[in-house]
């Protein structure tokens, strides 16, 4: 067996679990409102980490746990390229553990009310050197702390992938400033955010190659400046629909998409 999905279950059921050796993907649902009430703490994701060393992909769904359950997960299971968390109920301190995924390429968030509560200082969380994909949706990141901390451990990201998160607003996205490498930012319904918060951080990526933003309804085509213009005309790849009214939207569906080009910017100004 090399696929497993687990609903309802809490640390006990994964002591037997824990003798497949050859799981790769594994899917684990513990608490979810109404339907399941069951606890996967520490223990439980020890017990995994600890048997299932051949994992590659990994969905916590609901799971409790902390700082030692994700280390535990870095540790023993060195070929995990996946994680992916949802409406975690992790303890403050847990994203320190990432930076012992020594493989990972690819971060999931979603429907998360927190990231970390309790982070811990700076220089303690560590960094997630191979990671390339962050993905959040529909999670809460209002909390400056938090925030900066997760992009802190995921500095090296190549893609940052924010969808439907609350409390998006132009200081808390300003601190994406930190992740220097990123190639792809897709930005869907994020009404908080305008255009003065997405230039603060896109203006400072040097090596952005690909823009997407959707459903973004606080960012207006008239307030675009000079210099975001002219980093949309080098862009390999822009999707710009932030609302129904949008112009540039208009006028790059005329001209056509995925072509490099002043002439995207020309006939929209003109």
């Amino acid at each position: 067996m090399q696929e497993l999905e687990l609903h309802c279950c809490g640390d006990l059921a994964l002591k037997p679990i824990s003798g497949i050796k050859n799981l790769q993907v594994v899917k684990l649902i513990g608490f979810i409102d109404v339907l399941y009430n069951s606890a996967i703490s520490d223990i439980g994701l020890t017990l995994l980490a600890q048997g299932c060393r051949r994992l590659v992909k990994l969905e916590l769904c609901g799971c409790e746990g902390s700082y030692d359950g994700v280390k535990a997960i870095g540790q023993c299971c060195q070929m995990l390229e996946e994680l992916t968390l949802s409406e975690h109920r992790m303890d403050g301190g847990w994203l320190a553990g990432l930076s012992f995924c020594g493989n990972l390429k690819t971060l999931r968030l979603k429907s998360c009310r927190s990231i970390d509560k309790f982070p811990g200082a700076d220089e303690h969380l560590g960094s997630c050197f191979t990671l390339e994909e962050l993905h959040l949706q529909g999670c809460q990141i209002r909390e400056m702390q938090s925030v900066k901390a997760l992009f802190l451990v995921c500095e090296n990201v190549r893609d940052i992938l924010l969808q439907d998160c609350f409390g998006l607003e132009d200081d808390v996205f300003g601190l994406a400033s930190i992740c220097r490498r990123v190639k792809l930012l897709s930005l869907e319904g994020c009404s908080l955010l305008t255009i003065k918060g997405l230039e603060s951080v896109v203006l400072s990526w040097k090596e952005l190659q690909q823009l997407r933003v959707m459903s973004c309804n606080n960012i207006k085509d008239t307030e675009i400046k000079p210099e975001l213009a002219t980093l949309f005309s080098i862009l390999r790849e822009l999707i710009w629909r932030p609302d129904s009214r949008s112009l540039l939207s208009a006028n790059l569906a005329e001209t056509g998409m995925g072509k490099k080009g002043d002439r995207f910017f020309k006939r929209w100004k003109d």
